[in-house]
């Protein structure tokens, strides 16, 4: 969600995020959830707000804002690092309406649970004063509401995705650098990304790859889809889907050609492959610069780009909810609200990279008029708005995360590293998945 460094589960998960600890964690001052505060907040209500990671609304100034605006209200939020250890407590405190925050956020791997499951516990928020459906992308909204059109989920930042590569390395190959020329490249049509693989390593460098991992492709490339291992009625379809097979197979011929650099990605020897310029692509979402620039440190400055990538897609992302349990729902709902507007969106990608999910906030100079120098000064803000506008509708499901990492990190990770044939490593794969779910 952020461009921050994040495990590879909540990398997956999308994508990029500081939250209340429910069963234990880095407390900043909880205070009592929903309740009044001493000192000098006596007599003030006190919200508070549970996310996980560097959710960036503490750091971005957002909560300083709006106590200056509302100076009856107090709001103090406290961290669990991680997703894969707030998402399972979340959930516990869900389940017995105890030990919740008065707004809780949720990562977009964990969304489609969250409204099948637990909607019956929050707060419709599209009811709220200052919330308007148009204002949002409309498939994030759908995201975050119910087939019955409640709205628990109030959509945050996204992961809209480009192709960040290596000018350095493509002007070595022969390739064009220019940004708008090399997304022509490929536009389109993730058979062309392939195709231009191929022309690189013809004269690329010595030791250089053209893409880092073909998990990454393939990742990039079901995100691009609007059905991918769910469909519409929420029966499990990966095995059977041809989108799925389709980027398996068109990532695994990059492995089997010799494209990849053969990493995985968030560990470190993926980060030394930055440092060190090993490969000239990647998959990146807007919140994937600030890791890429971290990484690649000085020598990287000014050698990366972004273009668009071949189809729009999406990766990370979160939303904030508001419980019912709370003992301030109506003045918690009217601060989530606020948090997710268009303007305070534009204000979080300005100052944390969090791109918005609130359409709304692309024509705002914050948003419109962004560049990056580190990245040639790229366009950011019309390219990842680009990227957004475009992608699909897609289809969440309750698992998609254990369907995703398995397919990943069991299957195409032995094609890529252990030259493991493509069929031997889909059944791996698929073995993985099942005996996941059947538990």
């Amino acid at each position: 969600m952020r461009t921050t460094t994040r495990t590879r589960a909540v990398a997956l998960a999308a994508v990029v995020t500081l939250g209340v600890s429910l069963l234990g964690g880095c407390a900043e001052d909880p205070g009592e959830p929903g309740g009044t505060t001493g000192g000098d907040g006596a007599g003030k209500t006190t919200l508070t707000v549970g996310v996980f990671g560097v959710f960036g609304l503490k750091e971005a100034g957002l909560y300083d804002e709006y106590m200056k605006k509302n100076p009856d209200i107090v709001i103090k939020q406290t961290s669990i690092e991680r997703n894969e250890n707030y998402y399972p407590q979340l959930l516990t405190h869900l389940g017995t309406g105890s030990g919740l925050a008065d707004i809780q956020a949720v990562e977009v791997n964990n969304i489609a649970e969250i409204v099948a499951t637990q909607s019956d516990k929050l707060v419709d928020l599209s009811k709220t004063p200052g919330v308007s459906k148009s204002a949002y992308l409309d498939w994030k909204w759908r995201q975050g509401t119910t087939k019955d059109g409640a709205t628990v989920g109030l959509g945050t930042d996204i992961g809209p995705q480009g192709i960040c590569y290596r000018k350095d390395l493509f002007a070595k190959a022969g390739l064009p650098t220019d940004r708008d020329e090399v997304g022509e490249l490929w536009a389109g049509d993730w058979q062309k990304y392939l195709d231009v693989g191929k022309k690189f390593q013809k004269k690329a460098p010595e030791g250089k790859a053209f893409v880092d991992s073909a998990a990454g492709v393939m990742a990039a490339v079901t995100g691009s889809y609007a059905e991918r291992f769910y469909d519409e009625d929420g029966k499990v379809v990966y095995k059977s889907n041809p989108r799925v097979k389709e980027a398996w197979d068109l990532a695994a011929e990059f492995a089997t050609s010799g494209l990849t650099a053969k990493l995985q990605q968030f560990q470190p020897t993926w980060d030394q492959g930055y440092a060190n310029g090993s490969f000239a692509t990647v998959s990146c979402p807007a919140w994937m610069l600030g890791y890429i620039k971290t990484k690649s440190g000085e020598k990287g400055a000014d050698q990366w780009d972004v273009a668009q990538a071949p189809k729009p897609s999406n990766w990370g992302g979160s939303f904030l909810t508001v419980p019912k349990a709370g003992k301030h729902t109506e003045e918690a709902a009217k601060l989530a609200a606020w948090l997710t507007a268009p303007e305070q969106q534009a204000k979080l990608f300005d100052k944390q990279g969090s791109f918005p999910s609130a359409s709304a906030a692309y024509d705002l100079p914050a948003v419109a008029g962004s560049k990056n120098a580190y990245f040639g000064d790229a366009p950011i803000g019309k390219i990842f708005a680009k990227a957004a506008e475009g992608a699909p509708v897609q289809i969440l499901g309750p698992k998609d995360l254990i369907i995703a990492q398995n397919l990943a990190d069991v299957g195409m990770l032995q094609v890529d590293q252990k030259g493991t044939s493509p069929d031997a490593g889909w059944k791996a794969a698929v073995k993985a998945i099942d005996n996941a779910l059947d538990q």
